[in-house]
């Protein structure tokens, strides 16, 4: 893949970009969840980049892309839509995976005219009806009592909570690596406050699909996701033998509901 950057909202943000020899089938945009980076999905590029145009990029405040001031869900929609203009894009396919959703959701907001279709990985959905009040407490105290952990604790922690294979959980290690203790609560400070600040009812005009870990315990991800698809009608997947991190997990079967689904919507 070709690693490229755009001048973002409030920082330089990296990206990288793979195109097909032939015709794409189309544009799939790949965003990574909370403290991860675009490497989150190399078994998804590495299944789709020979028929697709691939894009993956490190969201603002994690990866390549730190430094970042005024990070938001809007500005991160922003910073996605330049690089969409710098590499003349006109529609995608959003696959977000759990804070990458968000992102992700925003810019089908922002931008409906340019999205295709909506996969949220192991996500939750915007929306006021979905939230009490003691869950977005719990989101402002995730901060401080991240605190609490040693360095090698946090991390251990961090991993096992999300994976449920040997490969999930060192690729998310690796992923941690490269971050101080610091950085990982600063992010998981900023990610989930600015979600309760910017948390509001939106509608999504395009197909959207939600695929579900079956082992997925962080939080109420669980509960969300029934009450997204109850709510709007939203096929939920259920990904076999998968926590948090299913597109680690279970690739095969994530790649397979990718394209299915957007096969499903052209």
């Amino acid at each position: 893949m070709e690693h490229k950057t755009i001048l973002g909202v409030g920082g330089t943000v990296h990206y990288w970009i793979s195109r097909p020899c032939g015709m794409p089938k189309g544009t799939i945009v790949f965003t990574h969840g909370l403290t991860a980076n675009h490497t989150m999905f190399e078994k998804q590029i590495a299944y789709f980049q020979n028929e697709y145009v691939v894009i993956t990029w490190d969201v603002p405040m994690h990866g390549l892309s730190i430094p970042y001031q005024s990070f938001s869900y809007e500005n991160t929609a922003r910073d996605l839509n330049s690089i969409l203009e710098q590499e003349c894009i006109e529609k995608v396919c959003l696959a977000g995976m759990s804070m990458g959703g968000y992102s992700s959701q925003m810019f089908a907001h922002l931008y409906p005219q340019k999205v295709q279709c909506f996969i949220g990985i192991d996500t939750t959905p915007f929306g006021l009806a979905y939230y009490s009040k003691s869950d977005l407490w719990w989101l402002s105290k995730v901060k401080p009592m991240a605190k609490w952990f040693t360095d090698k604790a946090l991390r251990i922690s961090m991993a096992k909570s999300v994976s449920a294979t040997a490969y999930s959980y060192e690729k998310m290690l690796e992923m941690l690596a490269p971050l101080s203790k610091e950085q990982i609560i600063e992010q998981m400070g900023i990610a989930y406050g600015t979600f309760a600040e910017e948390n509001r009812d939106l509608h999504l005009d395009c197909p959207v699909l939600i695929l579900l870990g079956d082992k997925d315990r962080t939080g109420k991800v669980k509960q969300y996701c029934t009450a997204w698809a109850k709510n709007t009608g939203y096929p939920l997947h259920i990904i076999d033998n998968a926590a948090h991190f299913s597109n680690g997990d279970n690739a095969e079967q994530v790649n397979v509901e990718i394209e299915q689904f957007i096969e499903s919507v052209k």
